[in-house]
């Protein structure tokens, strides 16, 4: 998101230095005054890449979706298709080229759906939706050593059965769903 004017709201950095930089986190630490006069000596924020998800529908109708183990939550679950943004890389190729590795589905008709922040309170990055109608299967996936990806085809009743039920668990995820189920009036 650019801005085009300064937020008379904004937060001035008087201190910033790194604490921690890797490719998928970088932790910084700031001194900050606020325009009320108050000074917050440590206010951390968090450096990660930009996220991509999708909302997948196959030519016949099912929703792709994924199975896997997230560590730090301990949790095994099913998530719309996701990955992160390379640094310069448009949102919509990363999540094409997510989809495509991890699934092994392409093509159909892509738009942007919507973009939301994480965690605006303490992090950099945002999260980028697509709606991918139409696609399919085009070859096998192509996972990281670190991925662990079973697909799952499902009709539309089951995912709006896990919406209702709190099935799925990344707030990144559900934004969209829940946002694509109002707008389709699915509740």
């Amino acid at each position: 998101m650019e801005k085009t004017k300064r937020d008379p709201m904004e937060w001035k950095v008087l201190e910033s230095e790194y604490l921690f930089q890797r490719p998928w986190l970088t932790a910084r630490r700031e001194h900050v005054k606020l325009p009320t006069g108050s000074e917050i000596n440590d206010f951390y924020v968090l450096e990660y890449p930009d996220f991509c998800n999708v909302i997948a529908i196959t030519k016949e109708g099912k929703y792709l979706l994924e199975r896997q183990y997230r560590h730090a939550q301990h949790l095994t679950a099913y998530e719309i298709p996701a990955g992160c943004v390379e640094k310069g890389e448009d949102p919509m190729v990363a999540a094409q080229r997510e989809l495509l590795e991890e699934t092994g589905y392409a093509g159909g008709e892509w738009k942007h759906f919507m973009t939301i922040s994480p965690n605006a309170g303490a992090c950099t990055n945002y999260s980028h939706t697509f709606l991918a109608i139409g696609v399919e299967k085009v070859s096998a996936q192509q996972l990281e050593d670190s991925e662990d990806i079973t697909v799952a085809l499902m009709e539309e009743e089951e995912v709006k059965r896990m919406l209702k039920e709190g099935e799925f668990h990344q707030a990144m995820m559900l934004a969209p769903l829940w946002r694509y189920a109002a707008i389709n009036k699915w509740m």
